[in-house]
């Protein structure tokens, strides 16, 4: 496993871009690209489309990428165990079925 950083630095050596080039190719300055690659900065949101788009993968996978590294940046600022996955997944999985039954409610 891998920072969303050094995912990012992975696929634009796969694609053999700079990070001028590669930042160039999703609207982001070069010097953004370091930052974030070094774990500086945070990836932009509203990028991460353009990104699946350029590396070829599919958005829910970068997307998952994105946020299971955002979740683990803010568990390690936090101090957490890793217990905290576990129990951050029982609560997803809870939300999710609630939200599902409330979608099937039937108003008549």
């Amino acid at each position: 496993m891998t920072t969303f950083g050094e995912f990012l630095k992975k696929e634009r050596e796969k694609k053999s871009l700079n990070q001028s080039d590669f930042g160039h190719e999703l609207d982001i300055i070069m010097t953004d690209i370091s930052k974030i690659e070094n774990g500086h900065k945070k990836f932009p949101f509203g990028k991460l489309e353009k990104l699946a788009a350029l590396i070829d993968e599919d958005i829910e996978s970068v997307k998952d990428k994105f946020v299971a590294d955002i979740l683990v940046s803010e568990a390690n600022k936090y101090e957490c165990s890793v217990n905290v996955f576990s129990i951050a997944e029982g609560i997803a999985k809870y939300m999710r079925s609630k939200n599902e039954k409330q979608a099937n409610i039937n108003f008549k």
